[in-house]
């Protein structure tokens, strides 16, 4: 009599009790008597089942709640009847599975595993995807809900072997749960699992539990799991993996982060099986690696990792090796590095030749500028000198070159700092003391390498930017190869060649000569390059060319002479066998566009007065103080004090030579154009000009007095005239 009133009250169409706490009581009321009479209610499983249809899917949270009791209650009363009622269940079921009450969702997700242990467990596969969604869920009660639900089914289902690749995931998927409890409580049940098939498969794993070795390579941190949670992922991993590798490339996020972290814990599990599913695995892992989340990209190196310390790099690196030969992406080289890091390095030896020329290939480490490809390289490097160590003698050049390379790269200062730290732990496992020793060793192959293509250089040449990282950050070692780096030199700097190419070969040369005795001048064997330097080189590019870029080369030219000549490299003596062929373009350097050309080449013929002025004819000596003269006019004020200086030199040289005589007319035109600067605003370039008219008044004082006169008769300012008065009759007393 109670169930049908029950069922009449509670159920649809006749069902419309409008009162939540009757409807509340009423359910209350079965739990009651399911839990009296037990077996016994058998009879009126199919009211009791029509019933919870109708109360699991109520308005009112607490009769859902109530209601999911009640069906777990039934299943566990009746388990012999209650499998003909169960899958009637299981829509209502999930239809709740995500109220909007967390513990709605816990006693529901609590009631189905009752509901499906206890019934039809064919069930299984209707709500699976809806357990999965829940350990997405925010609430830790749930996903703990969603863990004790499947460690139960894997360890007391019926029909659990025909679900084993099912629900592994699931539970495995908890390992990785922020709540350290939820994810205890999966690596509890698991290995309970794991015991428990061990010895429903005695007799298959008798030989394995026998005579198992531990490997003597493992991941650090890691605990390795008993053999039976291994066979099982091992045996299952074929039918796991495919849909795994495809939740790896999901649009959600949250999957994605899920489904790397779960990899990782199969592969853990699956150890030397990985073997036969590494071509699945390596295209997952190259597409997961240039995932945009940084914790599936994190994930997805941990898991190669482990494909380096179980699988074999003979067949590890005939798979990955392929992928560079076609265009390499930066994830395979992440995927690559994660290989060697994860590798023993007694098993990796044999391979690290193989390794370096890979990595070495134009066509992988010039692959691209990208700087992130770059670090990736970078970080590949690094892995195979942590693991191979001293091994990496052998391939010491390649890792050089890939170095250099990625040093070359327009790219962060902090980059290139990691390269020069990766350099010097290379050096390292050498014995060496740094990383200028490595250039020791290497300089000449390294330049060979760089400049077998020279004669095709242009500004574009990823090789110039490797020729000026050699010659910049091997310090005191390029003094060792200048037959090869004045060749190259020579070579590229002939004013056939690319502009914007010989500009930045330019720029480097005029690094270096500023400290030359640290560079390139160490050994003390540059002087003896200085004629090919000068002649070659220097003299070709100060010849006149329309074009910003042709007046940058020239500027570029003039400061490396200027260096030459200011470290002393340029001896008065080299500084006389070269005057006639470097005067005519320095003095045509003075009108450059460029302040620091004009001031540069000022010195330059002020140097070469002092050197060789004294041997000058009488169209030198004109040419000469024509052009200085001018530079007194410049918008520079620095110029226009070299220039003073120049003109005061060439004075000296001018007393001391042989054309004096038939220079008095320009010596006077030079008195005019002195006095009238002697008006110029600029009180520094006052005092410079009167110390050059000064310096000229030994050739013709008569002269300069007359100019002087007539220059305070037209009103110009008359100190610095009388000065220079009387410095003449001084002169003239002391004579």
């Amino acid at each position: 009599v109670l169930l049908p009133a029950l069922a009449q009250r509670l159920c649809p169409p006749q069902g419309a009790e409008p009162s939540e706490e009757l409807r509340l009581g009423l359910v209350q009321l079965l739990g009651l008597l399911l839990q009296r009479c037990g077996a016994s209610m058998a009879p009126y499983l199919g009211d009791i089942a029509r019933v919870l249809q109708a109360t699991l899917l109520d308005h009112y949270a607490e009769v859902r709640r109530e209601s999911c009791r009640c069906a777990a209650a039934c299943a566990r009363a009746m388990p012999e009847h209650f499998h003909m009622q169960s899958e009637s269940l299981i829509k209502p079921l999930m239809q709740t599975i995500s109220h909007q009450h967390y513990r709605v969702r816990v006693d529901v997700i609590q009631a189905t595993g009752a509901v499906i242990q206890f019934g039809n467990g064919k069930s299984v596969d209707d709500v699976l995807s809806h357990l999965a969604q829940r350990l997405f869920d925010e609430i830790p009660k749930v996903r703990h809900a969603v863990t004790t639900v499947i460690g139960e089914w894997l360890l007391h289902l019926r029909d659990r072997y025909s679900y084993f690749h099912k629900l592994i995931p699931l539970l495995l998927g908890s390992f990785t749960d922020e709540i350290p409890e939820n994810a205890k409580l999966a690596w509890t049940y698991w290995e309970e699992i794991g015991l428990q098939w061990e010895k429903e498969n005695e007799d298959d794993l008798k030989d394995k539990m026998d005579f198992s070795v531990s490997p003597s390579h493992y991941p650090k941190g890691e605990t390795r799991p008993g053999l039976g949670c291994r066979e099982l992922v091992s045996r299952n991993l074929s039918k796991i993996l495919p849909g795994l590798c495809h939740d790896m490339t999901d649009w959600v996020e949250s999957t994605r982060v899920k489904a790397s972290q779960l990899l990782y814990t199969l592969l853990l599990h699956a150890e030397d099986h990985i073997t036969q599913h590494m071509e699945l695995l390596l295209r997952t892992l190259y597409q997961a690696c240039s995932d945009e989340g940084s914790e599936v990209v994190k994930n997805s190196v941990k898991a190669a990792e482990l494909i380096g310390t179980f699988v074999s790099p003979k067949v590890s690196l005939k798979l990955i090796t392929p992928a560079f030969e076609q265009t390499p992406k930066a994830s395979c080289v992440m995927v690559l590095a994660a290989v060697i890091r994860g590798s023993p390095k007694e098993i990796l030896q044999p391979h690290v030749s193989q390794l370096g020329n890979t990595l070495s290939q134009a066509g992988v480490c010039q692959r691209s500028e990208e700087v992130f490809y770059m670090e990736q390289l970078l970080y590949c490097v690094q892995a195979l000198i942590e693991v191979c160590q001293e091994d990496c003698r052998e391939i010491s050049l390649q890792l050089m070159k890939v170095l250099v390379t990625i040093m070359a790269i327009p790219s962060s200062q902090d980059l290139k700092e990691k390269v020069e730290k990766t350099m010097s732990s290379l050096a390292e496992v050498q014995q060496m003391e740094s990383f200028h020793c490595l250039y020791k060793q290497h300089i000449i192959q390294l330049l060979e390498w760089v400049s077998v293509s020279c004669e095709g250089w242009s500004c574009y040449s990823s090789e110039v930017l490797q020729f000026e990282v050699i010659a910049t950050h091997s310090g005191p070692v390029i003094g060792e190869a200048l037959d090869d780096f004045i060749l190259v030199l020579k070579t590229c700097l002939q004013p056939n060649k690319d502009p914007q190419m010989r500009l930045k070969l330019f720029t480097v040369l005029s690094q270096l000569l500023q400290k030359a005795s640290e560079t390139i001048n160490s050994q003390g064997l540059f002087p003896s390059y200085l004629e090919t330097v000068i002649k070659d080189i220097l003299a070709p590019n100060l010849q006149w060319h329309a074009g910003r870029t042709a007046a940058a080369i020239r500027a570029t030219a003039v400061l490396c002479l200027w260096a030459l000549i200011h470290c002393e490299m340029l001896s008065p003596k080299e500084i006389l066998k070269v005057k006639d062929e470097l005067m005519p373009q320095v003095i045509a350097s003075m009108d450059e566009d460029s302040k620091i050309t004009r001031l540069m080449a000022c010195r330059i013929v002020d140097v070469f007065l002092k050197v060789c002025g004294r041997q000058f004819d009488a169209d030198k000596f004109k040419n000469t103080y024509t052009e200085v003269l001018k530079r007194l006019d410049d918008a520079s004020c620095d110029v226009r004090l070299a220039a003073a200086h120049t003109l005061a030199n060439w004075f000296k040289c001018l007393k001391d030579s042989d054309v004096k005589s038939s220079m008095e007319g320009h010596v006077e035109f030079l008195y005019q154009e002195l006095l009238v600067h002697l008006d110029d605003p600029d009180e520094n370039l006052q005092k410079a000009v009167l110390e050059v008219l000064k310096e000229g008044s030994i050739l013709y004082p008569d002269l300069l007095v007359r100019e002087i006169e007539g220059a305070v008769q037209k009103h110009q300012t008359p100190v610095y005239c009388n000065q220079l008065l009387h410095h003449i009759q001084s002169a003239k007393e002391s004579a």
